[in-house]
């Protein structure tokens, strides 16, 4: 029995099978929708699957060397589906196992699109989403099981104020009680947070985001376990999603260079947190490796890093001020997204219905990127100067 790798050496071997790339070092990028077969009898036989040509929609090589790397960095994991966006994997993933009727327990710091989802398009198909807090325990969430909850959504740490939540005791939980677990888990990616091994049935990630890690492509995957795995693949072709295979092919060569990235990442991130954490115009640091973030205790058993995501709450100002400290910097790009090699910066306003924020002022969500965090410190020296 060959010996499982370590994750950093997974990442520059996994997926790589010689049937699939040759004699070259990388898998090819093959595009096309059509598949021609010898004899009718050789089409019949053929079928949707990895590595198994069939149709454009069900992928080449260059999507199945991606979708099998992926699962290598999930020990416990059966297989991942592709989707074209982090926010298709999600809304395939519910769509796998919920139907009319069903309830949904959704964290409430998840991302903001997924929460328009479930208020939108679950509710239009008949299924209710409850939002808890994401500072519910086990028990917390175990009373709030209904007859009808199939499903627990968790964002660990949360979307712009990174909350991290007790995932292994809320899976062992959902599992006793038949419930599926569902997790963004971009922020940390498989290296930071093998999910399924801590037992989430289904993972999910933007892989636009760390994996990419240039802010050149679009991509998301659903990695799930043996229950799971089938439903997943199935739900992603029967919505008609497929990831080009262009941005397949971005994706792994990003994945090739994410451990050295997340290090850097997590090195300068702390590094500039900790200078802000001194600063007299910044109340709180929200970042999971701070002993303030809430959760952190959970952070500091579970996670073996952390990434370069995070917010700070300001001391006293108020929105227009706030924006226009973000207006000042000069390093930071304002953008959506995350991940990529640069640093970005945007206003955080997170959106509540079951739980309320406390923070002392307005917030900002900071991605720090691959520069010198000794300039990226220069430029909010300078923007802070003048704040509020």
């Amino acid at each position: 029995m060959a010996r499982r790798r370590r994750p950093d050496t997974t990442l520059v071997t996994g997926g790589r099978r010689k049937e699939w790339r040759g004699h070259l070092v990388n898998p090819p990028v093959d595009r096309g929708s059509t598949i021609l077969f010898d004899t009718v009898q050789e089409l019949r036989a053929s079928g949707p699957g990895l590595g198994r040509y069939y149709y454009g929609l069900h992928g080449w090589p260059t999507q199945w060397a991606l979708a099998e790397a992926l699962t290598e960095l999930e020990p416990g994991a059966a297989g991942t589906a592709l989707a074209e966006t982090g926010l298709a994997a999600v809304t395939a993933a519910l769509m796998a196992v919920l139907h009319s009727g069903d309830e949904l327990l959704m964290v409430d710091s998840a991302y903001g699109p997924t929460r328009h989802f479930c208020d939108v398009v679950l509710t239009r198909l008949g299924i209710a989403t409850r939002y808890y807090d994401p500072l519910a325990t086990a028990e917390d969430l175990e009373a709030l099981l209904g007859d009808n909850t199939r499903a627990l959504f968790l964002e660990s740490p949360g979307s712009q104020t990174f909350e991290v939540q007790d995932v292994p005791g809320i899976c062992a939980m959902a599992r006793r009680r038949n419930v599926v677990s569902l997790l963004d888990n971009t922020w940390a990616t498989s290296l930071l947070f093998p999910a399924i091994a801590h037992g989430v049935d289904i993972s999910i990630q933007a892989l636009s985001k760390y994996v990419g890690g240039h802010s050149d492509l679009l991509l998301g995957s659903i990695t799930a376990n043996s229950e799971y795995y089938d439903r997943v693949q199935r739900a992603v072709w029967d919505f008609g999603h497929a990831a080009a295979p262009d941005d397949a092919w971005l994706t792994s060569r990003g994945l090739r260079t994410l451990g050295i990235r997340l290090k850097r990442h997590e090195e300068s991130a702390l590094t500039v947190a900790r200078w802000l954490d001194e600063q007299p115009q910044v109340a709180r640091i929200l970042h999971p490796a701070f002993e303030s973030c809430p959760g952190h205790e959970y952070w500091k058993r579970d996670f073996k890093g952390s990434a370069g995501l995070f917010s700070f709450a300001l001391s006293g100002g108020d929105s227009a001020a706030r924006d226009h400290l973000i207006d000042r910097l000069e390093m930071f790009g304002i953008g959506y997204s995350w991940g990529g090699f640069e640093s970005l910066v945007t206003p955080a306003e997170p959106i509540r219905t079951a739980s309320s924020p406390d923070w002392e002022g307005p917030l900002v969500r900071l991605q720090i990127g691959l520069e010198d965090p000794g300039d990226l410190i220069a430029d909010l020296e300078q923007a802070l100067g003048a704040y509020p």
